[in-house]
């Protein structure tokens, strides 16, 4: 089920580590092709575009678009009472970790004088995606949601697709979701057509662009990000899921294998990959895998992942290989399955998980950790959804005279030697007829 990767034998150059990476890096070159059409078309068309998509990818037509307020008074009413005691935990806990992602504002005083503050201001208004199609997340809800409040944002608008099971609405679980944490903008509109949607709104919804637009979803979702960058802000490009696990032959290959399926379950573009230097235990994981991913309800779209070229077995030399092997991959999630776990070591990972008792679904529910994170390998320069996604560092300049005429002869150099006299004149006015205090 598992392909195996042999990269035992010799030394590997950065370079090398990173072209052995399994990777679908066809279906993510299609996927940036289709969703920025898809985008240009919403930006062109807006909401007929969007009813168009909804049909063709949804099964869902005539629908709210915007969610009636009712709509999502009737969800809440209706949640088991046990989902709602469970998505308040996660609430609180993710309302935890994120209070501790603001930094807090400083003073530097350079001299007498001479001040710079650097805040950290909230964006005006944010676009949260919550995908739906093959799985439902509310918990995706209290990911985007949470950290954007913590932040401060004054407008939050949330989008997931209509469910034709549903009529055409977002799933009743979501809305609840979104009920519970005071959201009431939400919408009906899913995939890369919501992402375009929040970059250039949709006058007939009343829907006004957003700021910067956040969220997980599939490679189209993904990419839809790239598509409308520079237009507003996005967070890392959170496409179809990732783990890697690296172990060693202490780990149990029972638990190694029910890892790698909760999140191969979620795409059949799920990428489930061990990198280890255990022959017996990567035969252990092989003989494990097959007979559990047949168990599981979503056998067949299990199948399809851990077939896939982005899945495998990755065999190494030793522990010093495996953490190369790693940092070149950048995975979304990486568990540590070690004797002895150095987690300073794996610098590049959207999230670590340290031990047998810290799986990745502990992460995309109660851990406290946020579950929308960088794919792709974009965890070598990009970073998880936190509050700071909808901080912006800005820096307040306060100098008196007395300050600014103690570097005003420097300034005036400068600009001569940059051949911007002005610059320097600018200075220079301040004191031409005024006497120093």
């Amino acid at each position: 089920m598992l392909r195996t990767i042999d990269l035992r034998g010799r030394a590997h150059s950065a370079a090398e580590w990173l072209a052995a990476v399994p990777r679908a890096t066809a279906a993510r070159a299609e996927a940036l092709t289709i969703a920025a059409g898809l985008v240009a078309d919403v930006a062109a068309d807006g909401e007929a575009a969007l009813r168009d998509q909804a049909e063709r990818f949804d099964g869902a037509s005539g629908h709210h678009i915007r969610v009636p307020a009712a709509h999502l008074d009737e969800a809440l009413a209706a949640l088991d009472p046990r989902v709602r005691a469970a998505l308040q935990e996660a609430i609180a806990r993710v309302r935890l970790a994120s209070a501790a992602q603001v930094p807090p504002a400083t003073m530097t005083e350079l001299a007498p004088g001479a001040r710079v503050f650097q805040r950290w201001q909230p964006v005006r208004r944010v676009g949260l995606y919550v995908p739906g199609g093959k799985a439902v997340y509310p918990s995706s809800v209290v990911m985007n949601v949470v950290p954007a409040q913590v932040a401060g944002v004054a407008e939050i608008a949330l989008a997931s697709p209509p469910q034709r099971a549903h009529g055409g609405r977002v799933h009743p679980v979501i809305l609840a979701a979104a009920r519970l944490l005071g959201v009431a903008e939400v919408y009906a509109m899913g995939g890369a057509g919501a992402i375009g949607a929040f970059a250039y709104g949709v006058p007939t919804l009343d829907l006004d662009p957003v700021d910067v637009v956040t969220g997980p979803g599939n490679n189209f979702v993904a990419a839809a990000k790239r598509a409308v960058a520079g237009v507003v802000g996005t967070d890392s490009e959170a496409g179809a899921t990732e783990i890697m696990i690296v172990a060693d032959d202490s780990a149990d290959p029972r638990l190694i294998a029910a890892d790698l399926i909760s999140q191969a379950e979620h795409d059949e573009q799920a990428s489930a990959v061990l990198v280890t230097a255990s022959v017996a235990l990567a035969d252990s994981v092989s003989a494990e895998i097959g007979p559990m991913a047949a168990r599981t309800r979503h056998a067949e779209r299990v199948a399809v992942a851990l077939a896939g070229p982005q899945s495998g077995i990755v065999l190494v030399d030793d522990l010093a290989a495996a953490t190369a092997f790693s940092n070149a991959y950048a995975p979304e999630h990486l568990e540590l399955h070690l004797v002895r776990p150095d987690a300073a070591a794996f610098v590049h990972a959207g999230a670590v998980f340290v031990g047998p008792d810290t799986p990745v679904s502990l992460g995309d529910y109660l851990a406290g950790s946020n579950h929308v994170l960088p794919t792709g390998g974009q965890a070598r320069y990009a970073s998880g959804l936190s509050a700071a996604t909808f901080l912006r560092p800005q820096q307040v300049i306060e100098y008196d005279r007395t300050a600014l005429a103690q570097v005003r002869d420097a300034v005036v150099t400068l600009a001569e030697a940059e051949d911007l006299p002005a610059h320097g004149e600018a200075v220079q006015a301040r004191f031409d007829d005024r006497p120093a205090s």
